[in-house]
């Protein structure tokens, strides 16, 4: 059993340095299978769901060389027309762009239905009827989704999506590229890591347009060439910086960062009486007051991300007055409330709405990370209270955060990672 072990209360001071977007990366490197020739891709974040996907392709018979810790050189030009391992897509939820990623290269595609976190129901019902709508069949059996193309190829269509959703607009975007004809997703999701899949197609030769904004067009290619792209910085990774910065007090230089993308979450910590200050690639976090209370709702880009809700939930636990946080993208996601409130927060769940009463401090103690997010949220508690904090179930976070530890030690932290044998006590700190 691997474990985080957080001596907490220290401040966090210095320069930390933000990887490549987990959720553009998972996105771009199932759709280097339609890509005929070499694409070196740079800034891919070194974390397990990415060394998951290059598991699954390099099973598939792509050629992979790891250039440095984040730079990649792909070859899908003689990958087979086999399925990915279902022992290996049954563990990562992105895993279903393999959907589009096949259908658009052989016509056809079985893949197991994909794991990740488990926060409520994520179904795949836009992506099938975008699918649909380029003309394939689709079925689902025994756990497996199951797509085919008419024999003379998939044909662009209208899409329009029921609800914004990420990861439709991103699968169709991929099924689509080498359909014949024009593709239209209206409704689409804005998220930045969309913008960074167009990007990627396009500079291998698709012709994307509109990514960004709730319509985008995708005007089918016969073919994709190799090329070189870099993918964004990571916006979540970004916002969980700032957060850990916001709860511990401190100040400290995020590199690697596009301000814009971070609008949102910079306001609301702005809000909250974090002093923010922004340069071209990089943002500067201060805090040395007490915190005030603020109120948050989850909204598709460009509103406050879902996936910044467990994090922000920590900072209001130690803010003054009391905060409420409304979650409208997902069901079931405040699961990490449970655990924080072990630590002294005081925060009430009712459905979709957490009411949250400042605490003056969390105090340390054993938590589990429910999944990526409320995994970070942990953390950031734990830098925050006193005494020791043991979080469990860490491969969660380690899904999504590259370096966490060695990230986090460089501005300060008192983290350490250890692995003990089940049922065995955690070696003492050092």
């Amino acid at each position: 059993m691997n474990k985080y072990i957080i001596q907490g209360g220290h401040p966090l001071s210095g320069v930390v340095t933000v990887s490549g977007a987990k959720n553009a990366a998972v996105a771009i490197l199932p759709a280097a299978l339609l890509i005929n020739g070499t694409c070196r891709i740079e800034n891919v974040p070194d974390i397990s769901d990415v060394r998951l996907l290059l598991e699954i392709l390099d099973s598939m018979g792509a050629k992979i060389r790891r250039l440095s810790p984040n730079t990649l050189e792909l070859c899908c030009t003689n990958v087979r027309d086999s399925e990915a391992s279902d022992a290996l897509v049954r563990r990562i939820r992105a895993s279903y762009y393999f959907i589009g990623a096949q259908l658009g290269r052989f016509g056809h595609a079985r893949v197991a239905l994909p794991g990740g976190c488990n926060f409520g129901a994520r179904p795949i019902d836009q992506h099938i009827k975008g699918f649909e709508a380029i003309g394939a069949a689709v079925d689902l059996k025994d756990g497996f989704v199951c797509a085919a193309a008419p024999a003379d190829g998939l044909t662009g269509g209208r899409v329009n999506l029921d609800v914004v959703s990420v990861g439709a607009t991103m699968n169709i975007m991929i099924g689509a590229v080498l359909a014949n004809g024009t593709t239209v997703i209206e409704n689409a999701a804005k998220e930045p890591h969309i913008v960074d899949l167009a990007n990627f197609l396009n500079a291998m030769g698709a012709k994307v347009s509109g990514a960004g904004t709730d319509v985008i067009k995708i005007r089918g290619v016969r073919s994709l060439h190799g090329g070189s792209y870099s993918i964004i910085p990571d916006q979540i990774e970004t916002g969980t910086y700032m957060a850990a910065v916001a709860a511990t007090g401190g100040d400290v230089l995020i590199q690697n960062v596009i301000p814009k993308h971070m609008d949102c979450i910079s306001a609301k910590l702005r809000e909250m009486g974090v002093k923010i200050a922004e340069y071209d690639d990089a943002i500067r976090v201060q805090r040395t007051g007490v915190m005030r209370r603020a109120n948050v709702k989850t909204m598709p880009y460009p509103g406050f991300p879902t996936d910044m809700q467990p994090q922000i939930a920590v900072c209001m636990s130690l803010a003054s007055g009391v905060s409420v946080i409304t979650e409208s993208i997902y069901d079931t996601r405040f699961g990490y409330c449970a655990e924080l409130n072990r630590m002294g927060a005081s925060i009430k769940v009712d459905t979709k709405v957490a009411i949250i009463t400042g605490v003056e401090k969390l105090h340390g103690c054993t938590v589990r990370a429910c999944d990526l997010r409320a995994g970070a949220a942990m953390v950031i508690a734990g830098l925050a209270a006193d005494r020791t904090t043991t979080i469990e179930d860490i491969e969660y976070i380690e899904r999504g955060y590259e370096n966490l530890i060695g990230k986090l030690t460089a501005i300060g932290a008192e983290i350490r990672r250890v692995s003990v044998p089940d049922g065995t006590a955690v070696p003492a700190a050092v």
